[in-house]
């Protein structure tokens, strides 16, 4: 893309607006602005002109700021004057003239009415070489007028959590692009819900964009999405649509969603029911047994289930050998007597949860350390001191698809 073209041509310069769903409204809260150039009959994307490292920055700073401009002269004339506008920025088109260029433009903007809350900054930072103590301070500065952060473009390659934690950003951005490959797969899901815990710890909303199909929707609305934006929903123009323009049709999805979740929680539920059962039944007909005798006897009668059975006490020490089914079939591992779990997520937890309804747990599904596979835990209590785990196997769960 040719700057100096776009640089004597400035009136054929202007923004396009994509605009962004919220779950609990469904409806419109806030709009992306996309630059766009428009070169005779074709408008083509600002992205390149951007993106491109050999395009100096004052150049593509005085291009952004005309986009700026034109996008807060049309927003300020919107009637819901609550709905926000997302600027995406580099920290280095951001920190040109130390932040203050671009700040006096939304200040003039501010001393028309527009509410400086209103402006959400998504921020890449992943090529900054500069000082980051300054960028951050810069950061700050801006969030005292109002305005809102977001880091952008997350996504399977992950973005680092230190630095999330650091920038405690309002809105955490989740590209879903990488769903669409099978490769991504489980690693994408475990950095999500990684994410997920982190934007919960520091207070950020979760919003996800390049939504293209249904089954990316549902994925966002599933794991915590709040806002959404992409293809699906609607495409970028160059004018705000009704703000209910999609309610109904996002109503109907969201009810599918909820009525499949609501199934598969239920199945989850009378899963976890048949094993508490199960596995009563078998620890009251061996009361007298020894431990090793109990977990032989499951053995038999979980073959084609668990994969994995031992018992810990309350505060997580393993009191009898492990009992692992492996291709030649079910062998005792005497090394794990005496290790503890306590430091194990929700596991005292799941303990004082067991003590006091005296009933067995089934785990959420999660990726054994050992073998790499997703399983989910029939975790149960024995008597007052002792606890009964018993590892499901990710054979029997395929089997029984409302548990994955």
């Amino acid at each position: 893309m040719d700057a100096l073209e776009i640089l004597s041509d400035l009136e054929h310069v202007f923004p396009y607006f994509q605009p962004i769903f919220s779950a609990d409204e469904q409806q419109v809260i806030a709009y992306k602005v996309l630059g766009r150039y428009k070169t005779g009959d074709i408008i083509l994307s600002l992205g390149p002109f951007f993106q491109d490292d050999q395009i100096p920055d004052e150049y593509k700073f005085e291009v952004d700021l005309l986009l700026v401009r034109k996008a807060l002269e049309k927003a300020i004339k919107l009637d819901d004057d609550d709905i926000c506008i997302f600027l995406n920025r580099n920290a280095e088109l951001l920190m040109y003239g130390h932040g203050e260029p671009f700040l006096q433009e939304l200040l003039e903007f501010e001393k028309k009415g527009f509410n400086l809350s209103r402006i959400v900054l998504e921020i890449s930072e992943r090529k900054y070489l500069g000082d980051i103590d300054q960028f951050d301070h810069l950061l700050q500065y801006y969030r005292t007028f109002g305005i809102k952060i977001a880091v952008s473009s997350i996504d399977s390659e992950s973005y680092h959590f230190e630095r999330i934690g650091q920038l405690e950003p309002d809105i955490l951005k989740i590209n879903l692009e990488p769903l669409k490959s099978t490769a991504t797969g489980m690693n994408f899901h475990d950095v999500l819900f990684t994410l997920s815990l982190l934007a919960r710890k520091i207070g950020a909303t979760l919003m996800f964009e390049n939504i293209e199909m249904s089954y990316q929707l549902q994925f966002a609305w599933k794991n915590g999405g709040r806002y959404y934006q992409g293809f699906y929903l609607y495409p970028p123009a160059a004018e705000f649509i009704q703000r209910d323009f999609l309610k109904h049709r996002l109503k109907e999805k969201f009810h599918d969603f909820i009525s499949y979740e609501k199934r598969k929680l239920e199945g989850v539920y009378l899963a976890s029911e048949f094993f508490h059962s199960m596995v009563q039944e078998i620890v009251m007909k061996n009361k007298k047994a020894g431990f090793e005798e109990l977990l032989q006897t499951l053995v038999k009668e979980l073959e084609h289930i668990a994969f994995r059975m031992y018992i810990c006490d309350e505060d997580g020490v393993q009191k009898s050998a492990n009992i692992f089914k492996e291709k030649n079939g079910w062998n005792i591992q005497a090394e794990y007597k005496n290790k503890n779990w306590s430091w194990r997520p929700y596991f005292l937890e799941n303990i004082i949860k067991m003590r006091n309804e005296r009933k067995g747990i089934l785990s959420d599904l999660y990726r054994d350390i050992e073998t790499g596979e997703n399983i989910r835990t029939f975790s149960y209590p024995i008597n007052g001191n002792d606890y009964l785990f018993i590892d499901i196997s990710y054979q029997y769960l395929f089997e029984h698809e409302q548990l994955l």
